[in-house]
């Protein structure tokens, strides 16, 4: 491995988790930043509750694509061997590079998004196969119940499950790093599991119930 290239990598990476999309794209075609209202995230979440679906829909997209787009770096970059334990390691990493300039943003005062989004796109380019499977499960989840945290958080914990036990991959950090996503699934929705033990948690579709939190 050329430890240059790799470093190159890491601050592409960050570089890219950083561009604020919410923030940009609240500014650019709203002329208001979205961080000042509903929940302060500047996320596709917020963005769809702030601003509608309209724009939300495609800061979503981008967002899952800056972490997509990470984590195939050093692939494009030929860090690594394709398909070895060390190149979805540095995707991994490149990958949670990503994440972290989502979250803390250089381009937008370090105050960014909770990067779930970004994370998804780096599972998506890392296993497309456990990543279309947990998208099934999403969709599955939501169909029942109509509630976005719910099929989330069921994904999430869906997601290690199916890396130990019916998909392979040659690198146990890959399995450790499902375990994390599926972790931070849950402590981030603490609030919508109180309000799920509660029976208050919102529906994103229904008459009584007009939301649901999407957790990105």
């Amino acid at each position: 491995m050329n430890i240059i290239n790799i470093i190159i990598a890491v601050i592409f990476a960050y570089l890219m988790g950083s561009i604020p999309t919410a923030v940009w794209v609240g500014k650019a075609f709203h002329g208001i930043d979205v961080r000042e209202h509903g929940s302060g995230n500047a996320g596709a979440t917020n963005v769809i509750r702030v601003l509608g679906w309209k724009t939300g829909v495609p800061v979503l997209l981008i967002d899952m694509a800056k972490g997509c787009l990470a984590a195939l770096l050093p692939l494009f970059m030929h860090l690594s061997p394709a398909g070895s334990a060390s190149l979805i390691n540095l995707q991994i990493f490149t990958g949670l590079t990503a994440i972290t300039g989502h979250m803390f943003p250089v381009f937008a005062g370090f105050k960014g998004g909770k990067g779930v989004a970004t994370a998804a796109g780096a599972i998506a380019a890392i296993h497309p196969p456990v990543t279309l499977v947990c998208l099934g499960v999403f969709i599955l989840i939501f169909i029942f119940t109509g509630i976005v945290s719910v099929s989330s958080m069921t994904a999430g914990i869906v997601l290690p499950v199916l890396l130990f036990t019916f998909f392979k991959t040659p690198s146990l950090l890959f399995k450790i790093f499902s375990i994390f996503i599926a972790v931070a699934l849950l402590l981030t929705h603490r609030n919508n599991i109180k309000k799920l033990l509660k029976g208050e948690e919102k529906r994103l579709f229904g008459k009584k119930k007009n939301e649901g939190d999407i957790p990105l």
